[in-house]
């Protein structure tokens, strides 16, 4: 049973740490939920024992521990892919304004672009507060930016600036910080990929272990030392993972 929880472990630990992040957070969440299931009843299928216990545990652990960081990247990945829609609705909107058509017809070609900006058309058609909607939609997540057009529409509301001069000033500035966050995302993601790797390395090395002769699977799930070591791998690969994650993700947002 031991060896099997640590293959089952193994596998859901690659999938977690080595995948890619995909869109759909639902439904990658349903497949971990399902592999922690398996690593359930694969240790529930044989005879219980005390000893098994503890295997158990740091199997669901490691599973519990690789999940939570895959919601963190999923939900990272979502935040980038609203920032993109954001930046190209302001653009939208730049130029639609800039050709001098009306502001509400313009709105409703930014919604087109980025769904969320619904909520901008309504305020302006029943005659609400165009930057504080504006504000409130910056606080979903990765929709950061518009604050810098609610702060240009305030501008020109209360200085009668015109409007599109001042968004299409606002659009270069994130058409800039884009350009940064590339830059700056592509010189992190090998800081990324070599921390999954490194993560990867101490399973190719109980396989090899393993394939030699030796017995470091059952050394690491029967002995109080080996499930102290265990334990503490498993303890410090998560929180190295989390920590380079939690890093990379300060860059960027300073970027």
């Amino acid at each position: 049973m031991s060896a099997a929880v640590v293959a089952a472990a193994s596998a859901a630990g690659a999938v977690l740490l080595l995948g890619p992040v995909p869109r759909g957070g639902r439904r990658a969440g349903l497949v971990l939920l399902a592999g922690a299931g398996a690593v359930g009843a694969v240790a529930l299928g044989d005879v219980l024992a005390v000893e098994h216990l503890a295997p158990l545990c740091l199997g669901l652990v490691a599973v519990g521990g690789g999940w939570l960081l895959r919601r963190r990247l999923q939900a990272q990945a979502r935040a980038e892919a609203t920032a993109a829609s954001v930046q190209d609705a302001c653009e939208a909107l730049a130029t639609e304004l800039a050709t001098g058509r009306p502001v509400e017809a313009c709105l409703a070609d930014a919604v087109e672009v980025w769904a969320p900006m619904a909520s901008i058309a309504t305020a302006q058609h029943l005659g609400g507060s165009i930057p504080d909607a504006l504000r409130s939609l910056a606080a979903v997540p990765g929709a950061g930016d518009l604050r810098l057009v609610a702060a240009a529409w305030q501008v020109s509301q209360r200085t009668g600036a015109g409007l599109s001069g001042a968004l299409a000033e606002v659009v270069e500035a994130l058409r800039a910080q884009r350009s940064t966050r590339r830059v700056v995302r592509s010189e992190l993601s090998s800081a990324r990929s070599t921390a999954r790797l490194v993560a990867a390395l101490p399973v190719l090395t109980l396989l090899l272990g393993s394939g030699t002769g030796g017995d470091p699977v059952g050394l690491l799930l029967t002995t109080p030392l080996g499930l102290a070591c265990l334990a503490g791998g498993l303890g410090l690969m998560l929180a190295g993972l989390w920590w380079i994650e939690s890093i990379a993700g300060s860059v960027e947002a300073a970027s």
